[in-house]
């Protein structure tokens, strides 16, 4: 690598304006990343950029089945190597059911090189217990599980008590992290009304019926959203659904860096100065 003459960093002589991220390997401040087709060489500038910064790539919805099998198993070896977990979309999963293919699409799915396996049913209708088998049956295979709760479509819409019973029985399962769904466009489902604004009355019920708020993942695919979960919760707030370009921008909304959450420390360098 050629010496540019710069031998140090931005820290050594200043401070991120909010404290306190937490670094890699992490378990609280995720970050989950939406693919929706990166070839080779995007994710690997993705990751020669943002490693740090990313926790979870998944590949939404069944997109998996579209690529040549020697490229998704390059492009999951080049994901990995970079201590990133990459697993395929829930939706995928949920047409296994369909078929009654889980055990197959689970053993495929170690093959390739998966490290983690999402279970939803955010467009069918899930038996508690084939969502309780399914949890298992990959958490026994070695996979890291990360399960879904909350409908895709606005129409079917499950209530906040109901979805927090759900994150409880499904951590109790086996389950490391509960999605909270939010879709792609973070607007008109679960957590979000036809705006993209924040539904108080889910949140709140969560935030009373959750034991471990640590345990969720928050789809949050804008930045105004983002920005209110880091105010609401700080920034180890695990977020997912973000875009592949916007990973920098949300880790600079975790530690200050963007006027959006600088605000929230002026009174501290008010009072300094």
């Amino acid at each position: 690598m050629q010496d540019n003459g710069v031998h140090g960093n931005w820290t050594d002589f200043l401070k991120f304006p909010i404290t306190g991220r937490s670094l890699k390997p992490r378990k609280v401040g995720l970050t989950m990343v939406i693919d929706k087709g990166l070839g080779l060489t995007e994710t690997r500038e993705l990751l020669e950029l943002a490693s740090d910064y990313i926790d979870l790539i998944k590949l939404g919805f069944g997109t998996s089945a579209l690529y040549p099998i020697p490229l998704l198993g390059k492009k999951i070896e080049l994901v990995r190597s970079q201590y990133v977990d990459i697993y395929p979309g829930g939706t995928f999963l949920e047409v296994a059911l369909l078929q009654g293919r889980l055990k197959e699409y689970l053993k495929f799915c170690r093959e390739i090189g998966f490290s983690a396996i999402e279970v939803s049913d955010g467009t069918i209708n899930m038996k508690p217990g084939d969502r309780r088998d399914a949890i298992r049956r990959a958490a026994d295979m070695g996979f890291m599980v990360l399960s879904e709760v909350g409908k895709k479509d606005a129409s079917d819409r499950l209530e906040a008590e109901h979805l927090a019973l759900l994150i409880e029985e499904d951590l109790l399962n086996g389950a490391f992290k509960v999605i909270v769904e939010g879709r792609e466009s973070g607007r008109g489902v679960v957590l979000y009304d036809n705006k993209g604004n924040i539904r108080e009355e889910v949140i709140n019920t969560l935030q009373f019926k959750v034991r471990d708020l640590n345990s969720i993942i928050w789809e949050a695919p804008l930045k105004s959203q983002q920005q209110e979960f880091i105010a609401r919760f700080g920034p180890n707030v695990n977020l997912g659904n973000i875009k592949p370009d916007e990973v920098m921008a949300l880790e600079a909304l975790r530690v200050g860096l963007r006027g959006d959450t600088l605000r929230l420390c002026l009174e501290k360098y008010e009072q300094r100065s």
